[in-house]
């Protein structure tokens, strides 16, 4: 009978260790750490103080209580979730490190898992400084959201999750040439997820688009619970379902193009 090598199990212990290495090389770089609470913060100030004024000028904004701010916050997560995640994974490029990492026994899921796990870390470090402004300055508590918050947060985090995993395995097989791809790609998403307006604003053709994508359930939802104090099970639901579904498809593709990378010898020439 034939003893199974260890470093073929799946192991929680790599996870941990590559969560290690990203915590200290973030950890050691003050700038870094700056940068995770700095454009959260510059962007909550702007639309908060915008939505004072709104606030006290206008009957509809005055109904529609926290909704800037909320959509901020919310967006806020949802970019550096993606972002936080691609981050972690460009470290290793710029290190030139991919090829040592995907001949050492890490496994794949092991190595997006642990890029995950940072993605939160990365989100934490942001973002909590962030609302604890909103309810300092503008009275406005995310938290006092609940269930229906931790909801918002979970279709939020597995789209940004999606989105990182398969902007990684492009840059994977086509090189520090798509890293673009990692800053610009959420953009995309904006005008078509609704952050800051209703669906129905969208022409009927981009209607169609916008609820093929997760977040546009997310900021649907957060509008009905904020303005009609309707908490809306059924898009969080719908929500959940696309995620699952992209994010399956999000893996699929980066073991495809991580294969490919392996194929062409791409693992090892990171550059442009």
């Amino acid at each position: 009978m034939t003893t199974p090598n260890p470093a073929i199990a799946f192991s929680p212990r790599r996870i941990g260790a590559m969560v290690l290495r990203y915590w200290y090389l973030m950890r050691s770089s003050w700038p870094r750490l700056l940068e995770l609470i700095y454009w959260p913060m510059v962007q909550m100030l702007m639309w908060g103080f915008l939505q004072s004024y709104v606030t006290e000028n206008a009957t509809f904004f005055a109904r529609a209580g926290g909704t800037f701010i909320g959509a901020v916050l919310l967006w806020d997560l949802l970019f550096r979730g993606q972002l936080g995640f691609s981050i972690s994974f460009l470290e290793e490029m710029w290190a030139r490190n991919m090829g040592n990492l995907m001949m050492s026994p890490l496994r794949p899921a092991e190595f997006v898992i642990a890029l995950m796990a940072m993605s939160l870390v990365r989100l934490a470090i942001g973002m909590v400084p962030v609302t604890l402004v909103a309810m300092w300055f503008f009275q406005f508590n995310v938290y006092s959201l609940g269930f229906a918050l931790a909801a918002f947060f979970l279709n939020l985090i597995l789209t940004s999750w999606s989105v990182g995993i398969v902007v990684s395995g492009v840059v994977l097989r086509n090189g520090m040439g798509a890293e673009g791809l990692a800053w610009t790609i959420m953009f995309l998403l904006l005008p078509l997820t609704c952050v800051y307006y209703p669906v129905a604003t969208l022409p009927y053709a981009l209607q169609i688009v916008a609820w093929a994508l997760p977040p546009t359930y997310v900021f649907e939802g957060m509008r009905a619970l904020l303005i009609e104090h309707t908490f809306r099970a059924d898009l969080m639901a719908w929500a959940l379902v696309l995620n699952v579904v992209y994010f399956a498809g999000a893996v699929a593709a980066f073991l495809k193009l991580l294969e490919s990378a392996r194929r062409q010898g791409s693992l090892m020439q990171t550059g442009e």
